[in-house]
């Protein structure tokens, strides 16, 4: 979404009397002079600040949001309807990344739009830099990420946003993937649970939420002309679950359709995705917006289900009322679109209540900045603890080693949802305030290997911190850290033998020097609080809870994409024939040992799992639209010395006549434990979890058979099973 997102403030910096203006652009900055004139807040959006003799039908609030955007779309000329349905360029108020102007006459708010997917984007001031989302999706705390989404929506809209580009739910495919951090992870289920959570708390404080990039945005590589080649099942049961559940639990209020092809076919004007798919199976009735850039037609955009094009009227201005008046396009379909934009933002509340913020607010606080260290602490995952190196003694004398430690911190990843930081807190600065002044802290950037090496060995333990560089827009080459990281680490463990190394990294990578270090500990992009939240955990004043969401490879050639068909591509063409082997699912299918399996966590203290029992253990006549859920129930025990969370897993694995992957994720609960405390858990899995699709049927089936219910702390770790029987 980087295309033309600059042109927004074009207005507001250019001097009038410097331009040569075509009559458009004049207007469009007469009406930025006029609406900068005055707050947001001066009632671009309400009737009685407009019209206050008059009372217009549709602001009857005791209407249904169907109802009134029926009444509205009657009282609007073809231009007005036209207006709806694209964004303007350049945009009359800076900052934000898209806008449709409001209109006074019908007494339409307009909408605002800007990124956020670890804050608030576009260059904003004043802003909190909350950690990556696969931080916080790490944490695998529903509560957590909807508090997240509440964060983020709160400080959109007191930035005067209404429509927050949040958040990017697609499934991780390809581990180079350029957008990793952006996601949750690779398991279709996890994904949708966290969405919902986030859209949920995004739109509780006023902005709609945008999920985004519909359907197969799985790389960054072409992304403008690449054609993801999927089947029909692999859609159905990969991609498409967690825009499933963004629509039918998080009631989303738009999409934004990607900028890659499905099957040959543009995402932006696929029938089969946008009408087919997100209408008439998941009964979708809020708008699609195109990515930046990505709308490449008029008709057949129109005709295949784009509500409206982003950021500007290339297609869908005057090509489109020409085509409406030509008949090529109908009054009906133009009339689709704009009712499909009006009624999330009348159920939304946008016509009703009064949006006071500004773009040049700051909206910071306290709480938010305890919030992002709280994240970062939570999302941060314990991969190794040989011997128990952490956490950290105070006594002990410690070398910081790396960029990413102090120099130049990692804090987030690059791209649309890159992020104004307030400040970044270093690691270097975190640990040092921990430690105190009566213990050696020492610092090497990694420039020189010798140095490193020299000040590793005088300390009792070395911390390195290594990193990826990982944006929109560009895939990462391959799985190894880049600028010689991987020599750092080996120089520093060849110097001292207790080194603990700390990626801040987007999402995997290769790891030659693990069996010489004994402690490691993946931190992600963790926003502003990043030295006090790792310091937290290296010292154990937080006792670590984080499990991955994505598996770990232990070589570049052991992943489910590793052909070049797969990734990136030949002749602009990224085959799926992994097929439903996607993240952990390949790995079981092929009996391949990932170096880290998908949610797989280490903590400061033990945990016991009993008692598994299954409530009803035979199913009768399933289907979907019954929806019966199982009982999953298991008690859990703190057997350690400390407090701590787990993350209870219940896997899900298909009578092999069905053609599943070995096992799938279908129910999880975070628990937190005293020492010696047991807690009983109750998880439901639901028909879905004993469902496959069929593509000749075009319809989800469960077949009879027995079940297995496997229940653990990770993907390989599931010792407790027990078996459902489904009958028709």
């Amino acid at each position: 979404m980087q295309l033309s997102k600059t042109l927004g403030s074009f207005c507001h910096q250019t001097p009038m009397r410097h331009l040569v203006w075509v009559a458009a652009a004049t207007l469009a900055c007469l009406s930025a002079s006029l609406l900068q004139a005055a707050p947001i807040a001066s009632g671009e959006s309400h009737a009685k600040n407009v019209h206050p003799q008059k009372v217009q039908p549709w602001m009857n609030t005791s209407l249904s949001p169907e109802q009134r955007a029926n009444l509205l779309i009657r009282a609007m000329t073809l231009d007005e309807k036209i207006t709806m349905v694209h964004g303007v360029s350049p945009i009359p108020i800076p900052g934000y990344v898209g806008y449709v102007p409001p209109n006074a006459r019908l007494s339409i708010p307009a909408l605002r739009l800007a990124d956020g997917r670890a804050g608030v984007g576009n260059d904003a001031k004043g802003v909190t830099l909350l950690p990556a989302p696969i931080a916080v999706a790490a944490s695998w705390d529903v509560a957590l990420i909807h508090a997240y989404g509440k964060v983020l929506g709160n400080e959109e809209w007191r930035k005067g946003t209404n429509v927050s580009l949040a958040p990017s739910i697609d499934v991780v495919r390809v581990p180079e993937w350029g957008r990793t951090f952006e996601s949750y992870g690779e398991d279709p289920y996890f994904n949708g649970q966290m969405a919902v959570a986030e859209i949920q708390g995004i739109q509780s404080q006023g902005p709609l939420a945008d999920a985004n990039m519909y359907l197969t945005m799985n790389q960054e590589q072409n992304r403008e002309k690449e054609d993801s080649v999927v089947d029909l099942r692999t859609m159905h049961e990969i991609y498409l679950p967690p825009f499933r559940a963004a629509v039918q639990e998080g009631h989303v209020g738009t999409f934004m359709c990607a900028y890659v092809k499905t099957n040959g076919i543009y995402s932006c004007e696929s029938p089969y995705l946008l009408t087919h798919l997100l209408r008439q199976q998941l009964g979708f009735d809020g708008w699609v917006m195109s990515d930046w850039g990505a709308t490449h037609s008029t008709i057949a955009a129109a005709k295949g289900g784009l509500d409206q094009q982003m950021p500007d009227a290339t297609y869908y201005g005057q090509p489109l009322k020409t085509a409406v008046e030509n008949g090529k396009v109908s009054i009906a379909t133009l009339d689709k679109h704009v009712r499909r934009i009006l009624v999330p933002m009348f159920r939304q509340g946008l016509f009703d209540k009064p949006q006071t913020g500004a773009w040049a607010t700051d909206v910071r606080s306290p709480e938010h900045a305890a919030f992002s260290r709280s994240v970062a602490e939570q999302g941060t995952v314990l991969l190794k603890n040989d011997r128990n190196i952490l956490p950290l003694s105070n006594s002990m004398s410690v070398a910081v080693v790396g960029a990413a430690g102090g120099s130049k911190p990692k804090a987030e990843g690059d791209g649309s949802s890159g992020v104004i930081a307030p400040y970044i807190i270093t690691p270097l600065q975190g640990i040092r305030k921990r430690a105190g002044g009566k213990t050696q802290i020492s610092y090497a950037d990694g420039s020189d290997l010798k140095h490193a090496a020299d000040v590793a060995r005088a300390a009792q333990v070395a911390i390195v911190f290594v990193h990826t560089d990982d944006t929109e827009g560009t895939d990462r080459p391959d799985l190894t850290l880049p600028d010689h990281q991987d020599q750092l680490v080996a120089a520093v463990a060849a110097a001292n033998s207790n080194v603990v190394v700390v990626l801040d990294t987007g999402g995997p990578v290769l790891m030659p020097w693990i069996n010489n270090i004994r402690g490691l500990v993946e931190a992600w992009y963790p926003g502003q609080e990043d030295g006090n939240a790792i310091a937290a955990i290296l010292y154990g004043d937080v006792n670590p809870a984080g499990k991955l969401t994505l598996t770990f490879p232990r070589a570049a050639t052991a992943i489910p994409t590793s052909t070049l068909q797969q990734w990136p591509g030949i002749n602009g063409i990224s085959t799926y024939s992994e097929k439903l082997n996607v993240g952990y699912r390949w790995y079981d299918a092929t009996h391949a040992q990932p170096l880290f399996p998908f949610g797989y966590g280490l903590s400061y203290t033990t945990f016991q799992l009993s008692h598994l029992s299954i409530t009803p253990g035979n199913l009768h006549k399933l289907s979907s639209k019954s929806n019966p859920t199982i009982q999953a129930e298991v008690d859990i025990t703190n057997t350690g010395k400390i407090s701590g969370a787990e993350v209870v897993q219940v896997y899900v694995e298909q009578p092999a006549k069905n053609g599943e992957p070995p096992r799938q994720l279908r129910a999880f609960a975070k628990v937190t434990l005293n020492p010696g405390q047991t807690k009983h858990v109750v998880m439901a899995l639901d028909a879905r979890s004993f469902s496959i699709y069929n593509p000749t049927a075009h319809a989800w089936e469960s077949p009879d058979g027995t079940y297995k219910i496997l229940v653990g702390t990770s993907s390989r770790d599931l010792p407790l099973q027990a078996k459902v029987t489904v009958e028709k």
